[in-house]
């Protein structure tokens, strides 16, 4: 065989070499069919979030899922990037569950973003107006028929004094329809592009009922021009607000009072009085909230004695869930005890039982009046253990070790099992006894391998939110401390109070502020902690 014709034979393709699954049409062809259809429910997945934020004017989260789709597309398309075709999605679910969670609440954290400031301007201008609404004297009134929109929104559709058939929802004004055709009652009774609820259902369904009072139509794009409001269903009349919203110059006017309100660089209208509108928005203000914590004498005072608080609970419960630990499996690892494997399992139940459901149990036996723990361990004595400061930390300090000790059990007892048998010969031969070979011997071993551990467990109770939430929800109440905070709360529950997802009252902006010191300090503690335990590895 000459030169030339092995190097044409090398260059034939290989009839027994197979072209990848994903990309094959040969025989059924499955592995690229399959590759499709996951490709077009991502795509249309990720269209609709793209559409959904650019309806609501949210350009950052818009931008970034265009990129991401157009990524996945050329990533799953290509030949090329073989690597990126498994780290893609693990990469987009790291950017958005993780990097961008970060990302927006840093952004948070320097806004006051909360109750009164949830909205833009536009939206603070449009509720003000909203709360001001008075039905106008002697308005005529318009027949009106209920209509639901494509994606089930409702809205009405109303003949006005010309005949005409106008049609609105709540974030949709009043525009005038050709194709529509009007009842013997002078309502609406098809609309084209929308669905006629028929009176029947808005006569005999309460909750259309009550969402068809609350709804409100504008009557054009200016909102000094009122809205459409209904009280039965069939006839609509015209709404007009006492306040005036004046765009040039900025300002809220009480038509009955007379009051001017100016809006401020803090997102309020606020009157020369001081009375300020209950609705606003959201401005960045800053380091406002980071100084507020520090500064605020109420708000600080009360927050100095969670962090001291938060410091001994995550302390106090690994070191002695981790002590109890360590002294079972000492006692356990010991063969001349019988009935080691029984026991074992006895000593990690708790360790197997949900946490939130404990916390609730304990709750409930800690009760004052018909608690088991005073009656059987205190012979039915009165202990308010839930209403005293310092009773409810211990109690919940005692449920919070029950429930982690079995942890530290069972990794000690792993760690000592490990441990070089000959080592211990040597110093027992030199004679070491028990508590110097334990000391200078088995404890700095197992803070080797269980330093990591101890790191991530402080980190756990640090914010630990589940046993102090189920337990006593952080109290009782600290006197004068704003925000609901308790003297059993911990900085991860202090955030959920002042977030106010359960009080009504929210401040997410402080709450995100607070997030992020926790953040920093749980970081750099975990990293000096880490440099520690290097050099115990070292020694």
């Amino acid at each position: 065989m000459t030169l030339q014709e092995r190097t044409e034979q090398q260059q034939r393709p290989d009839p027994d070499a197979r072209e990848s699954h994903a990309r094959s049409w040969r025989g059924p062809g499955w592995g690229f069919i399959v590759k499709l259809v996951l490709m077009a429910l991502v795509n249309a997945f990720g269209l609709m979030v793209i559409f959904s934020a650019i309806g609501s004017e949210s350009w950052l989260i818009a931008g970034v899922m265009i990129a991401l789709l157009v990524i996945a597309d050329v990533v799953y398309f290509t030949k090329k990037a073989l690597p990126l075709k498994y780290l893609l999605p693990g990469l987009s679910f790291l950017l958005i569950f993780q990097v961008f969670i970060f990302v927006y609440t840093g952004y948070i954290a320097f806004t006051n973003y909360g109750s009164g400031h949830a909205g833009t301007k536009e939206q603070a201008v449009n509720a003000a107006l909203i709360q001001g609404e008075r039905r106008v004297e002697d308005s005529p009134t318009y027949p009106l028929s209920v209509v639901r929109g494509f994606g089930g929104e409702l809205g009405f559709a109303v003949v006005d004094g010309d005949g005409d058939v106008q049609v609105g929802t709540e974030t949709q004004p009043l525009e005038q329809v050709e194709d529509a055709e009007i009842g013997s009652t002078g309502a609406p009774t098809e609309v084209a592009g929308w669905t006629v609820v028929p009176r029947t259902e808005v006569l005999t369904d309460p909750a259309i009922q009550e969402d068809v009072v609350a709804l409100r139509v504008p009557v054009s794009d200016d909102p000094n021009d009122g809205s459409v409001r209904t009280r039965d269903g069939t006839t609509g009349s015209i709404y007009l607000s006492t306040l005036v919203w004046d765009e040039a110059a900025d300002t809220i006017t009480d038509t009955e009072t007379g009051t001017v309100y100016h809006a401020t660089d803090r997102g309020s209208f606020v009157s020369e009085d001081g009375e300020r509108l209950p609705a606003g928005w959201y401005v960045n203000v800053g380091f406002d909230n980071f100084a507020r914590l520090f500064t605020d004498p109420a708000l600080a005072g009360a927050l100095l004695s969670v962090t001291a608080w938060t410091f001994a609970f995550a302390i106090l419960s690994v070191a002695i869930s981790f002590g109890l630990g360590l002294l079972f499996a000492l006692v356990y690892n010991d063969p001349r005890v019988r009935g080691r494997r029984f026991l074992r399992t006895l000593f990690i139940l708790p360790y197997a039982f949900p946490a939130f459901m404990a916390a609730l149990l304990f709750r409930g036996m800690f009760n004052a009046e018909f608690g088991i723990i005073n009656d059987l361990f205190f012979f039915g004595a009165d202990i308010n253990w839930l209403g005293d400061p310092w009773l409810a930390r211990g109690a919940v300090l005692f449920v919070n070790i029950w429930l982690s000790y079995p942890y530290w059990f069972l990794v000690c007892t792993g760690a000592l099992q490990s441990l070089p048998a000959d080592t211990l010969e040597a110093a027992s031969i030199d004679g070491a006894g028990r508590s110097r070979q334990f000391r200078a011997i088995v404890l700095p071993l197992l803070l080797v391998s269980t330093g990591p551990l101890l790191i991530s467990s402080f980190a756990f109770s640090f914010n630990n939110f589940t046993v102090i939430y189920m337990f006593n929800n952080g109290g009782p109440g600290i006197p004068g401390a704003p925000y609901a905070l308790g003297a059993t709360d911990i900085l991860i529950s202090a955030i959920y109070d002042i977030a106010g997802v359960s009080q009504g009252a929210a401040d997410f902006g402080l709450a995100s502020a607070l997030s992020i010191i926790v953040f920093i300090v749980v970081g750099v503690i975990s990293a000096l902690a880490f440099r520690q335990t290097r050099k115990l590895e070292e020694f």
